[in-house]
C-alpha cells in the first residue's frame, strides 16, 4: 500500500518536499478523530504539517466567508462547500470524499434494540443532537426522527450541541440519556468499548455526503501543499483510514 501511495503521488510530492510548510484544514467535528490519523500519515509522507480547526460545518463556513485563513475545508455535507464555491471562495467545485453514518450512543443502561423508535420510551428524558442549523449530522438526526413520526412527541427531550463534539460531551458525561453522533466517533480507538451504540438505519435519513474543497486563501499562500492534502484524501492509504472509521467511500 505504501509503495502504491508513493508512486501515485510522486509527481506533486517532489516539489512540495522542498518547501514543506504548514496548511490549515478546517474540518467538521465528525471527522476530528479520523483526521488525527489522516494528517499523521500525510505529514509522514510529505513533511507538510497540518493544523486543524474543528467545528460545525455551518460555523466554519461563516468563518471562511469572513476571511478565516483556512487552506482546505472538509465539510459534513456538500451544501456548504457548494455555497462557498458559488461565491467564488474556492479554487474549484467540491468533491465527495466519504459518506458518513449516524449512530445512537449511550453510557446508560438502555435497551437500544428498537433504534430510533425507542427514543419515545419514558426512560429516556434527554437526547443529544448536534444543532441542525449548523451541523449536517444534526439535520439528518431530525430527519430520522421525523421518518419514524417521533419528532413532535420527543422534541422537548432534545438537547442541542453546537457540533457533534459538544453532543459527544453531553453523551459521555451523562448529561443526557442518549444521543446521535457519527459512527466515526464511536469507532475511534480511544472511544471503542465506551458506552454502547447502534447504527441508525441509513434508509431513514438522507445520505451524509461529505465534501472537501481547496479554498481561495490557499492560492496565494500554500497552493501546492493544499492540493497535495486534497489529493491525498483520495489516495489508497487515506481511503483505508476512512473505511477504518466507518465511512463509506464514494
Amino acid at each position: 500500500m505504501r509503495k502504491y501511495f508513493i508512486a501515485s503521488m510522486f509527481l506533486y510530492l517532489l516539489p512540495i518536499s522542498a518547501m514543506a510548510g504548514q496548511i490549515t484544514v478546517a474540518a467538521a467535528a465528525n471527522v476530528q478523530f479520523t483526521l488525527d490519523e489522516l494528517k499523521s500519515e500525510f505529514t509522514k509522507e510529505t513533511g507538510i504539517d497540518v493544523k486543524t480547526v474543528i467545528g460545525s460545518s455551518g460555523k466554519l463556513t461563516s468563518q471562511i466567508e469572513n476571511g478565516a485563513p483556512f487552506d482546505v475545508f472538509m465539510s459534513a455535507d456538500m451544501d456548504y462547500p457548494k455555497r462557498l464555491s458559488a461565491d467564488g471562495m474556492t479554487l474549484e467545485g467540491p468533491k465527495i470524499y466519504a459518506y458518513g453514518y449516524l449512530v445512537l450512543w449511550t453510557f446508560k443502561d438502555l435497551d437500544l434494540s428498537k433504534g430510533v423508535a425507542g427514543l419515545s420510551d419514558t426512560s429516556i428524558r434527554k437526547i443529544a443532537i448536534a444543532s441542525p442549523r449548523a451541523a449536517p449530522y444534526g439535520r439528518q438526526a431530525i430527519n430520522a426522527m421525523k421518518y419514524n413520526h417521533l419528532y413532535p412527541g420527543i422534541v422537548s427531550k432534545l438537547v442541542y450541541g453546537e457540533s457533534i463534539s459538544q453532543a459527544n460531551q453531553f453523551i459521555t458525561t451523562g448529561a443526557v440519556d442518549i444521543g446521535f453522533t457519527a459512527k466515526s466517533v464511536v469507532l475511534a480507538p480511544h472511544m471503542k468499548d465506551k458506552g454502547k451504540w447502534i447504527e441508525v438505519d441509513p434508509r431513514i435519513y438522507e445520505p451524509i455526503a461529505q465534501g472537501v474543497i481547496v479554498l481561495k486563501y490557499a492560492e496565494q499562500n500554500h497552493s501546492k501543499e493544499a492540493r497535495a492534502f486534497y489529493d491525498f484524501l483520495f489516495s489508497a492509504p487515506a481511503q483505508e483510514i476512512l473505511k477504518k472509521y466507518g465511512y463509506k467511500l464514494p
